[in-house]
């Protein structure tokens, strides 16, 4: 449901044109989608995933036309002399660990075969400990190669919306009477253009494990004009920003420095398949190191993207706590709410995803030189019409009913797109059954990919469960839509 209000007058609101609050209520979306009750001809459904206290697992499910293609990597123990074509070009590349998650019999992170009866279990445990470390190197290196792609630039543009939560009382209380508890939406008039990139560093090269001396370092900002094509002539006002676009993408969503150790489960980043997700947060009580990654938070910002056929979208959902109510040590800890959500709209060839911001701005009757070949494809996929194909594909469970309906949002966005978040995460909740999920469900090509983002509940909900990717060619999709009711996917 989308009503479209009029906002008051405030010095707040007056930066960001029109002056129109979008409600996005989730009352029906929500009862239909995310409680795990669909109607018949919208079935719901994801498989049965575990994960451990140390390392959240990564599943992966890909359906094709006649039969079901089950996704094989190369595991540690197999006997097969072959080792793994190196995806990196690296000539230092080492023997990593290639995990088949989709084996039912696979038990994350124990370690459970090749043991002799008189290891010690320091010993055993060592062997599990390294299993760990060579799936965090793993994780590393292909984040670094898929998602940074080794440093390379990726150009997109941001739409931001804002809610109301933090916009004072008086604003709240312009909600849909039925609709108290879900936030309203300020879509902000300017699409910001930005140039993301992230690097790998090294800190220690004569690190015993090598990638204990490696970093990974992100950047992200504002476009200015030396970063658009030498043919075209950018008028100034385009790329004037100012202080509230500054501040916005220079928020992080990711540790300074990232290490290998940070995609184990409770520091919330991993990848799997096309797809990753990444997170920071900031404890309540000032903590640091490894207790940082528990809660609760002030704030939190987490990200979830896929990226096929030269294209990237993600997302960016920056959570915090209201003001007044943080509390102190031992009262009951805060939730958090959604401030805002950006949708990155991008791509990786080195030109805009807009054909206009590619094109030469010549002489009247002259023709571009700039020409992009698949222009088209392109901007069906990130600017096409909105919401994916009969709704999000595979509705994952988020708890009862009256849970979905106070906590959670359904929303879809050009280009195809759907995406399913909670706008509110208790952090007093008993970790449970229940946990956080964040899905994104898209069609940039053939393949119609959904990634879902399940985490922790209560005071860990920093922390993957899993991180899920469902992939079915796009014209099969309805074909092959779950119909198991709303459950986890199978590990």
């Amino acid at each position: 449901i989308i009503d479209t209000v009029t906002a008051p007058k405030t010095g707040h609101l007056s930066t960001m044109a029109p002056s129109t609050v979008i409600w996005l209520a989730a009352a029906l979306s929500a009862r239909q989608h995310a409680s795990g009750f669909v109607p018949p001809s919208q079935p719901a459904g994801h498989r049965a995933a575990s994960t451990s206290s140390v390392v959240a697992s990564a599943s992966r499910r890909r359906v094709r036309a006649a039969s079901s293609v089950v996704v094989v990597r190369q595991s540690a123990d197999d006997e097969e002399d072959e080792k793994p074509e190196n995806p990196y070009a690296d000539p230092e590349y080492p023997d990593l660990e290639f995990v088949n998650y989709d084996d039912p019999e696979y038990s994350v992170d124990q370690g459970e075969e090749g043991y002799d009866e008189e290891m010690t279990m320091a010993e055993i445990e060592a062997m599990r400990e390294e299993r760990r470390r060579k799936n965090d190197e793993y994780q590393f290196e292909t984040y670094h190669a898929n998602v940074l792609r080794g440093g390379e630039r990726c150009l997109g543009e941001w739409t931001v919306f804002q809610t109301d939560t933090f916009m004072g009382e008086d604003i709240v209380k312009g909600r849909h009477p039925e609709a108290q508890h879900v936030p309203r939406m300020l879509k902000w008039d300017k699409v910001l253009k930005v140039v993301s990139r992230g690097n790998k560093v090294i800190k220690d090269s004569n690190a015993e494990w090598r990638v204990d001396g490696e970093r990974l370092v992100h950047e992200e900002q504002l476009a200015t004009i030396d970063d658009f094509p030498s043919l075209m002539n950018v008028e100034a006002p385009e790329l004037a920003w100012d202080g509230e676009h500054v501040d916005l993408v220079g928020s992080t969503y990711w540790p300074s420095e990232m290490e290998s150790l940070d995609f184990r489960g409770p520091a919330g980043n991993m990848c799997v398949g096309n797809a990753y997700t990444i997170c920071d947060a900031t404890p309540l009580d000032g903590k640091s190191g490894d207790v940082a990654h528990e809660g609760p938070f002030s704030e939190m910002r987490t990200e979830l993207g896929v990226q096929d056929n030269g294209m990237r979208f993600r997302i960016k959902l920056d959570y915090s706590a209201l003001d007044g109510d943080a509390g102190s040590e031992g009262e009951v800890s805060p939730p958090l709410h959604l401030k805002t959500l950006t949708i990155c709209r991008e791509t990786l060839d080195g030109y805009w995803p807009s054909a206009d911001d590619n094109e030469e701005k010549g002489r009247e009757g002259e023709e571009s030189e700039v020409f992009r070949k698949n222009q088209e494809e392109i901007s069906a996929a990130l600017f096409g019409p909105p919401g994916a194909p009969g709704g999000l594909y595979d509705p994952p469970p988020v708890g009862s009913e009256e849970r979905a309906v106070d906590n959670y949002m359904l929303l879809d966005f050009e280009g195809g797109s759907t995406v399913l978040l909670p706008h509110r995460l208790d952090q007093n909740e008993d970790d449970g059954e229940a946990g956080w999920v964040t899905s994104l469900d898209w069609t940039p090509g053939p393949i119609r990919y959904q990634v879902d983002r399940k985490v922790m509940g209560g005071s860990k909900l920093k922390g993957l469960r899993t991180l899920e990717l469902s992939e079915v060619q796009s014209a099969e999709a309805d074909k092959y839509r779950p119909k198991d009711g709303g459950s986890d996917m199978r590990q």
